[in-house]
């Protein structure tokens, strides 16, 4: 029988005659002053006596642990040992000292309760044991002090001890905690109440700090009441505190240092002071924090399903920092995008015009890595193959201004330095919420790209805000009680109870109080499928309508293969709704791999640059099978990757999605379109030019390049499912080949909406990712010969907004169902007589509300060289050209030389060219 709540187990207890030392009771250590708001971010109160290198002993829920490695054996006891001031001294072969109490322990031979066994089904064998009795009523006492559990023979002298993890306790005897009342600071005209989860904290005081830096220090030091069944402390003001900076003392036992008393910002801060020093309070229905029309500026209502939904991937710095039309002030910022008339804001326009819902935003909350005032940009030029923007970019990158922000600091804040005025919270949320409202005006819904699988620090580090408050809870911790790093940064354990909470807050405050309509959660297989779908039903129920989730389902590190829980991954998300990107598809277009490398990068062809139909001088050997397969590949993303659906591959077999290989996993991994998000770039590794700069022949025509582009573009553009495209996709954007481009600074990523250049040849990229593949890249980039002129951007511009005007045309290109696209569409030119240069896609939209079309052909030739091919299933129709390609502003004017032969259906398809048929 589980055991939360905490109060059930007390009450049975004291009926019991059991006696109860209340925390309160406790020896604390010497009260905080007024000063100490002002102080150090941490000050040790108590150095912790001797530490142990391990936390081995795992709390299963809150009377139970197990040590894995160890079993009982006669003459052995095991014994929990405590320490208020963190003074245990505990020595192989000696008695244990300084101890404030012990608790003794049995060996728990029980059955688990079935939801405890399955979290905890990743822990080792080991012996598992049990507090009982009148034991049990010190735990909560032990989970505020240094804990340790011990391994002693008969005599009393230690043969083992160790550190425990305690999330399992927690969640459990807390379990409350996760649906109490609102926690952070809520203010309203008459009350302001501050609520901060630390149940493993001896003492909790707010500071109130003056409104602005250098006028004065802390005036009020208030202390925080605890509720022990939640472990949850309280204060309230009867005042309106709205714009009110504020901090928490928390006196805590950390693993390393002992006991601490850290000055903490709020983990639920809606907003912040520059750099972060601060928290502040507000209403955030106050007219501070609303632009003008706030809350009468509708939401674009362009998505009534999941596969309506195209994206555009877009940093906000990227947006307007080179944009000349938006005034200097607001290039960069949350402000650049209310410019209505500026370059951005017209081609955003533009495209939503043809077909684009969603503008998702690289992280906007409050991040780690860029000042928030006093950033430098650093001057780049050189030569055009050369280190010296490298060099520049390297010099200042921990003082410039760009960062793609993957480094959470604070969730719910959103960031300084795209604000004009960082250090004012309420004109922070004012000026995101003008950005979004920009968007909205222009037809655009907002995503936001969230990163709640990772934080930027941990421990006592200043940046370290959730682990400062309640150590060892909130990150996911390896066997040994060491923080799990798969993620690149401090793994946050989404399957723990009020990490889980933390993140559904914060999804459900983005979307009510910042109007946000959609997310692309960031390495979303480490989060619990569980959790995700949680949240969306939780938002569905509060909000009355549906949020998209798309994410990373990429699976890997230690929850791999579900080691964990079910994760929100590639393979275990069919039936959820839940979008996760195919990288099925992308490899085959752009050939090799996201971790290619050396001369892999050149070698490796896709079907989109050149395998078999146009090999470079140092491509890998490929036969017709390697095209047909991947040919295949891109069919099976055509058909939205679905598990089911069937057709003929290149060795005449029919397959389902599902049968299909990829790397050793099934190819076809969605039950639903909804399920699989294309794309063929995105702000990882290198761009799609930059790719096909790579792996096109060096003597490629600009043209061609932009020709090349375009196809890739049509692929994500015509396939079942979300569509995804990264900002400047549409104009040949380069990043100078950087795989890695988090960090390199404008100079890397620099975008240009006047389709003037694409920044190829801005120099060798920076060392960190690109330096071991600088030999193959230095000759590329000196070759002026690849970069595009502007007519080529505006082509590729241009032709992709017409795939734009195609894809919304028609419901064929999203689908709803798996059933659906299994009914309505099917492959032609497929099997082993196939030519695997030439997809060819055919939609049935008869009976089908929003079709528009009775057939629709969707032709895609890769080969440089027309193509013809015979295909009798479409003879008998009288097919044309779509109305977009026969627009007199068409962009590709190619098209029209195409010819199909109604009669005997005799295709006519020129070189590397997109197009789409139809039947009336």
């Amino acid at each position: 029988m589980p055991f939360a709540p905490r109060l059930r187990q007390l009450s049975l207890l004291l009926a019991m005659g059991a006696t109860c030392t209340p925390l309160w009771a406790q020896a604390l250590p010497p009260a905080p002053s007024a000063q100490d708001c002002d102080g150090p971010h941490s000050t040790v109160l108590k150095a912790a006596a001797a530490k142990l290198r391990t936390a081995e002993g795992i709390w299963l829920d809150g009377i139970r642990l197990q040590w894995p490695g160890h079993t009982a054996a006669p003459g052995v006891r095991w014994r929990l040992a405590y320490s208020h001031s963190a003074g245990l001294v505990a020595k192989v072969g000696e008695a244990l000292s300084g101890a404030d109490g012990v608790l003794e322990l049995s060996i728990d031979d029980s059955d688990l309760p079935p939801v405890t066994a399955q979290r905890f089904a990743y822990v080792k064998p080991g012996v598992r044991l049990r507090v009982s009795g009148r034991d049990a009523m010190n735990l909560a006492q032990t989970w505020t002090a240094q804990m340790w559990l011990l391994k002693e023979d008969a005599q009393g002298r230690i043969l083992a001890a160790t550190a425990t993890q305690l999330p399992g306790a927690l969640d459990d005897a807390y379990a409350l905690a996760e649906s109490s009342a609102e926690l952070g600071a809520t203010v309203t005209p008459q009350r302001s109440t501050f609520r901060l989860w630390a149940p493993t904290a001896q003492r909790v005081m707010l500071c109130l700090h003056p409104p602005k830096p250098g006028e004065g220090k802390a005036s009020v030091l208030r202390p925080l009441q605890r509720e022990d069944a939640t472990g949850l402390w309280t204060t309230q003001l009867p005042q309106d505190l709205h714009g009110q900076r504020y901090s928490y003392l928390v006196d805590v036992v950390t693993p390393d240092a002992g006991l601490v008393r850290n000055r903490v910002t709020d983990p639920y801060s809606v907003s912040v002071t520059n750099n972060s020093r601060h928290s502040v309070a507000l209403r955030l229905d106050h007219p501070d924090t609303e632009p003008p029309g706030w809350d009468s500026t509708p939401r674009p209502q362009t998505v009534a399903h999941a596969t309506d939904l195209v994206v555009y991937e877009l940093h906000v710095r990227d947006f307007s920092r080179d944009d000349t039309s938006v005034p200097a002030a607001h290039r960069g910022k949350y402000l650049g995008f209310t410019h209505a008339q500026s370059q951005g804001m017209q081609h955003l326009r533009r495209l939503a015009q043809a077909g684009l819902t969603d503008v998702h935003l690289l992280p906007i909350y409050d991040l780690s890595s860029v000042p928030e005032t006093g950033c430098v940009t650093p001057a780049t030029s050189g030569p055009r193959d050369g280190k010296a923007q490298q060099a520049a970019v390297n010099a200042s990158r921990d003082a410039d201004c760009y960062n793609w922000g993957y480094d959470p600091y604070h969730f719910n804040a959103p960031e300084g330095s795209y604000a004009t005025q960082p250090d004012d919270g309420a004109a922070r949320v004012r000026e995101l919420r003008a950005m979004v409202q920009a968007l909205h005006r222009a037809g655009l819904r907002v995503g936001m790209d969230v990163v709640y699988n990772h934080t930027f620090a941990s421990g006592q580090s200043e940046m370290s805000v959730l682990d400062r408050i309640v150590p060892g809870y909130y990150h996911r911790l390896s066997a040994t009680g060491e923080i799990e790093r798969s993620t690149c940064c401090e793994n946050t354990a989404t399957e723990h109870r009020m990490m889980a909470r933390l993140m559904s807050d914060s999804v459900l405050l983005w979307v009510r109080d910042h109007h946000i309509d959609s997310f692309r959660f960031d390495l979303m297989g480490h989060q619990p499928r569980s959790v995700m779908e949680a949240m969306r039903a939780r938002l569905k129920r509060e909000l009355g309508r549906d949020i998209h989730f798309i994410g990373e389902g990429w699976n890997f590190g230690e929850v791999a293969n579900s080691a964990r829980f079910v994760q929100a991954s590639q393979l275990s998300l069919n039936g959820s709704g839940i979008g996760s990107f195919n990288d099925r598809m992308r490899d085959a277009a752009r050939g090799g791999s996201a971790g290619d490398s050396g001369v892999a990068l050149i070698a490796r062809q896709g079907w989109l640059n050149g395998q078999v139909t146009d090999p470079n001088a140092q491509a890998a050997p490929a036969s017709a099978g390697d095209l047909m397969r991947a040919a295949d590949m891109i069919r099976l993303g055509l058909a939205g990757t679905l598990r089911d659906v069937r057709f003929t591959t290149a060795d005449g077999s029919v397959k389902r999605g599902a049968e299909i290989d990829y790397g050793g996993q099934p190819a076809g991994f969605a039950s639903q379109p909804a399920e699989v998000v294309n794309y063929v770039e995105n702000h990882d590794n290198q761009t799609l030019f930059d790719t096909n700069a790579m792996k096109l022949p060096t003597g490629t025509s600009p043209q061609e390049r932009a020709r090349v582009q375009v196809l890739g573009n049509a692929l994500v553009a015509f396939s079942q499912g979300v569509a995804y495209f990264h900002a400047g996709q549409e104009l040949l954007r380069s990043k100078s080949l950087d795989r890695n481009s988090y960090n390199s600074g404008d100079a890397f990523n620099r975008l240009d909406f006047s389709a003037s250049t694409n920044h190829f040849g801005s120099g060798l990229p920076p060392e960190s990712d690109n330096g071991k593949d600088w030999p193959l890249m230095q000759p590329l980039l000196a070759n002026a010969q690849i970069n595009p002129r502007p007519e080529d951007i505006r082509f590729t511009r241009d032709a992709t907004l017409d795939l734009l005007r195609i894809r919304d045309s028609s419901v064929l290109f999203r689908l709803r169902s798996s059933a659906e696209v299994q009914q309505r569409l099917s492959f032609l030119n497929t099997g082993p007589q196939q030519n695997p240069a030439v997809i060819v896609a055919l939609l049935n939209g008869q009976g089908l509300k929003e079709a528009n079309f009775a057939s629709v052909l969707v032709v895609l030739n890769t080969d440089k060289q027309a193509q013809r091919l015979s295909l009798p299933a479409i003879s008998g129709k009288r097919w044309a050209l779509h109305p977009v390609h026969l627009s007199p502003s068409a962009a590709d004017k190619r098209v029209r030389e195409a010819s199909l032969d109604a009669q005997t259906g005799e295709l006519m398809v020129p070189g590397r060219t997109a197009m789409v048929w139809v039947v009336r």
